[in-house]
């Protein structure tokens, strides 16, 4: 069985010693509304579009889509409430054939372990209080999931939109993850936080068992910049581990509350997230979602749709663009040898933060999301330069001018977002 680890100089990931960059599609409810047959053609076309991670909640997401195959994962009670002594092996006989799928066609499962909605004392807890998985019966489930699914090497995500507002949800989480990794020591752990959360309690921060970060820059349309900004801060933590942006604004949904002000978030606002983020210490991977897969909607109402917009259906969303943009960033990635890149803002003229810069040994990366003319504050005659505009993926020649040690890469006819490479 193939197995992550984190690299030496603790910025990126390996599998089985060789370099990876993570690359998951966003499929919560995938434990509770897809057919098999549905799950095996959407595993194989993620597949070929080059994803290698699935990012799932083990336990039902609590604002997915209605569904027909849906199941209880313990035995209900009176009141809409489970008995946590009694589990639904038929729930996880499922959920390990669905894994077992993804496995076998390469993919990294991303389990989440405890969404915020389970677990007391947070924000998600008041959604089905009879639902909160008590405290005393917290070890039996996560040593029961830890073993059964930790035989496939997966990425156990111990938290789900957490933002740590209480005593008592530290706890439960701390306790998650030393019980991950007792049970399951082959397995690497993260936590997906609630959008723009970067404060992070001492006692999971410094934790041994807390293997990389991920963070959420999340669906509001004004609040685009934490892509970059949320990077830096991790990037400064006085812990260093591998960074990945875990949750992006979602190809297809609104922005949160306002879509009648903001729309819907498309392609371009997808890929400027994600260049945004691997170029501003993110760069370990991306995660990428389309609104009508993570819910898995096949038409009809949606309870959420004031908040999120109306779902996709789920084969409309798998066939969203941005999905080939999001894999073309990691064609890239690789293409280049990005791994050993770093912040690099401190070399931009240009007065915006919305231009972003990395370099590395030999290499620089500049992301602009709109077309002008990039400055920069190095010697650009030690680069052979090339030029992707991404919207269409075309390769081209940028035009280079050197005065001093200040180096301008001209403005290029495009209209759209474009990525300079020097090497």
């Amino acid at each position: 069985m193939a197995k992550l680890a984190i690299s030496e100089t603790k910025d990126y990931l390996l599998l089985d010693g060789e370099k990876f960059f993570y690359l998951a599609d966003t499929c919560w409810s995938a434990f509770t509304n897809p057919s098999y047959d549905e799950w095996i053609y959407y595993l194989d076309y993620r597949r070929m579009q080059g994803f290698n991670a699935i990012q799932i909640d083990i336990l039902p997401q609590w604002d997915r889509s209605e569904s027909e195959n849906y199941m209880d994962p313990f035995q209900p009670l009176p009141g809409s409430g489970w008995d946590f002594d009694r589990r639904n092996e038929t729930y996880f006989d499922r959920a390990e054939r669905m894994i077992e799928a993804a496995v076998d066609r390469g993919f990294i499962p991303a389990l989440v372990v405890l969404w915020c909605n389970y677990v007391r004392g947070t924000w998600g807890s008041k959604i089905n209080p009879s639902r909160i998985i008590p405290m005393e019966k917290l070890e039996d489930y996560v040593c029961y999931v830890a073993e059964r699914f930790g035989k496939y090497n997966p990425i156990f995500v111990i938290s789900g939109d957490t933002n740590f507002e209480s005593e008592e949800s530290v706890e439960y989480y701390s306790k998650a993850m030393d019980i991950v990794k007792r049970v399951a020591p082959n397995s690497l752990t993260t936590m997906h936080l609630s959008g723009g959360l970067y404060d992070i309690p001492d006692r999971i921060l410094y934790s041994p068992n807390y293997d990389f970060y991920m963070y959420q820059s999340g669906h509001r349309r004004d609040r685009q910049h934490l892509a970059y900004e949320l990077a830096q801060r991790f990037y400064s933590m006085p812990i260093k581990k591998p960074i990945v942006n875990g949750e992006p604004c979602y190809e297809g949904i609104a922005s949160i509350r306002a879509c009648e002000k903001y729309g819907r978030f498309n392609r371009m606002d997808v890929r400027r997230a994600v260049w945004q983020s691997l170029l501003s210490g993110a760069k370990a991977g991306i995660a990428y979602g389309a609104h009508g897969i993570w819910s898995w909607h096949r038409g009809g109402e949606y309870r959420y749709s004031a908040s999120y917009g109306q779902p996709y259906h789920w084969m409309t969303a798998l066939k969203f663009p941005g999905a080939f943009d999001v894999a073309f960033a990691k064609w890239i990635f690789e293409k280049y040898d990005l791994f050993d890149i770093k912040p690099a803002n401190d070399k931009l003229l240009n007065e915006t933060s919305e231009i972003r810069v990395s370099e590395g040994k030999d290499k620089i990366v500049v992301y602009t999301p709109y077309d002008c003319s990039v400055r920069l504050r190095i010697d650009g005659t030690a680069y052979r330069w090339e030029g992707i505009e991404l919207e269409g993926r075309r390769i081209f020649k940028p035009r280079v001018i050197v005065q001093g040690d200040e180096t301008v890469v001209e403005v290029i006819e495009f209209n759209s977002d474009i990525l300079l490479i020097g090497c």
